[in-house]
This record gives structure tokens, sequence and C-alpha cells, in this order.
């Protein structure tokens, strides 16, 4: 890939935020998504990815946590950037390292509230209905060696409505997920 920047992604999960940075970029004249790791091999992402072409890799907690094999397949793709998009584990050291200020995440909430270890998914909107706020939203962060606690980079809001569920709540949060990431990440990287 003849990119000048190459994203590798982190997820977890079904891959929705991913597949809406995969589009975004598909085209793109010097931003491209070099590869899409995940620490489940159920993962929708991998297929997600698959669909675009892209290599995936998954990986167990030894490979991320305590060996050099991740980071040196990032090496190996030329990867400049890191995109954690519903991934649940904290990054270790060797990446925070290898990438500094070059990994960002994005949390279903306006951070600081209701972030940290366990907060994610459905566990976030039962917790901002729970708390009574009118308002919930997105963060997109830098990644530092805590949850959810990097310079905050950007956060749109949403409505939280009397009688929101957390299906509907995860819906409308969705919805700025995938409008704001893939651009906020071209501009974090562009300037």
């Amino acid at each position: 890939m003849p990119f000048q920047y190459k994203l590798a992604i982190f997820a977890s999960g079904a891959g929705t935020n991913a597949e809406a940075i995969m589009a975004h970029f598909a085209a793109h004249p010097t931003i491209g998504v070099a590869l899409l790791l995940s620490n489940n091999t159920n993962a929708g992402a991998l297929q997600r990815a698959k669909k675009f072409g892209i290599p995936s890799k998954t990986f167990a907690r030894f490979q991320f946590r305590e060996s050099g094999e991740v980071l040196s397949w990032l090496k190996d793709a030329g990867v400049t950037h890191i995109v954690l998009a519903g991934f649940l584990w904290l990054v270790p050291q060797n990446l925070l390292k290898a990438f500094p200020q070059r990994i960002i995440n994005i949390h279903p909430a306006l951070l600081p509230k209701f972030g940290g270890k366990g907060m994610y998914g459905s566990k976030v909107h039962e917790s901002v209905i729970a708390s009574g706020d009118v308002e919930t939203g997105i963060t997109i962060h830098e990644v530092n060696e805590h949850f959810d606690e990097g310079k905050i980079l950007f956060q749109a809001t949403c409505p939280v409505h009397p009688g929101d569920n957390p299906d509907a709540v995860a819906q409308k949060v969705h919805a700025l997920e995938h409008a704001h990431f893939p651009k906020v990440i071209e501009k974090w990287i562009l300037g």
C-alpha cells in the first residue's frame, strides 16, 4: 500500500465503527487501513475487514500483553497510527511507547463521566439512564495507560429522553460514532 499514513484498527466486537472507518478511507489519497486486529476470533469486525480486502489477525492476551508479537505485526504492516474501535482491552506499554500520541479510542459517553474499566457498550448506556442525565454522546480521546483517561480530542452529544432504554440510547450514540469518528481520525492524522 503506497499510503503516507497507515492505520491499524483494533476491534473486539461487531465492527460497525471499523466498517465506517474502512469505508471512509477506502479511496483516500494519503490514509489507508493496513490492518485490522482483534482479541476475539468471532468478532464481526473480521468479516467486515475481509469485505474491504484488509488483512486481519487475531491474538490472545499473552501475545498482546507479554510478547512483542502484535507490535511486530504493526511494524511489518508499516502502521503509523492505531485506532481503537470497540476494543475492550487496556493497551500495553510497548504499544504506547511505539506509538506516542498516535493511538486513539472512541467511548460511547461524554467522558469523564461513565468511563473506566468495565464501562463499555450497554453498561455505559444503562449507567447514563440510571443517572438521570438528559444528554449523552461520544468522546474520542488519545489513549494512555489508563482506561478512558487520555486527552479528549472531540465530543458530540445527543439527547436522552424520558423512557429511552439502553437500545434507544445505543442507536443515537452509534449514529454519532459513524458520522464523526472517521472524520475526526482524518483530522487527527492530517492536522
